[in-house]
């Protein structure tokens, strides 16, 4: 039986990513929004933005998010990002992040088929195939390691697909492939640099939730999408 569940969960790993296999089919996006929780209260969101052109797919992001306690403001955090995609092809990514005082940032330029990383964690250089952790790109789930969209840092991951779940986002229910992506090294589950549970919606693709715990719960889910 679980031979048989190994079966399926690469079937359909193979079958998302042939379904639309680059992240032009967000061409046909312009927006999308998501809303971000701790403990069930909302607390900040993530925006993308997506432009064709020129055969180039542009996506421009926005963070931010704020804790406070008692009055006391805790985090505060703010990020944006510009990528370019051909074909599939990380062209370019930068982005900058300030989260109360501290300041990360990553550059990645592809220059044939190695991508060079000018980042706050991490300077070097990494394989043409390997991604920015951006969840809105499902091709994050066939990768082996990511580059920390904040930092530059490279990741080492794991991907186990948990499923087909149907959950409700906005009183709307949504038929998804549920996936867990957490760091490929020896230490405890609780103790992983990525550890988060994510959703797509079946038919398109589309990211519509991401969950993981760090002091709480913290939640994405979609709150808007135009086209």
């Amino acid at each position: 039986m679980k031979k048989l569940f190994i079966l399926i969960s690469f079937l359909i790993i193979i079958s998302v990513s042939n379904a639309f296999s680059h992240a032009q089919h967000y061409a046909k996006i312009k927006y999308l929004k998501y809303n971000l929780f701790l403990n069930d209260e909302l607390i900040g969101y993530h925006t993308f933005h997506f432009k064709s052109k020129n055969e180039l797919l542009y996506v421009k992001g926005e963070g931010y998010f704020k804790v406070s306690k008692l009055g006391i403001d805790l985090i505060e955090y703010f990020t944006n990002s510009d990528a370019a995609y051909k074909e599939n092809q990380l062209i370019e990514f930068s982005s900058n992040t300030k989260q109360n005082d501290k300041i990360k940032y990553v550059k990645v330029k592809l220059n044939k088929n190695i991508l060079n990383i000018d980042g706050s964690s991490f300077k070097g250089k990494t394989d043409s195939k390997t991604l920015t952790s951006s969840w809105w790109n499902h091709e994050i789930v066939k990768k082996k390691k990511q580059i920390s969209s904040i930092s530059g840092r490279i990741i080492d991951q794991k991907v186990k697909f948990l499923g087909k779940k149907k959950i409700n986002i906005n009183k709307k229910d949504y038929n998804t492939l549920k996936f867990h992506i957490f760091s490929n090294n020896n230490k405890p589950m609780d103790k992983k640099k990525i550890n988060i549970k994510i959703w797509y919606d079946s038919d398109s693709l589309i990211w519509l939730k991401a969950s993981y715990e760090k002091l709480g719960k913290w939640e994405y889910q979609l709150a808007e999408i135009k086209y």
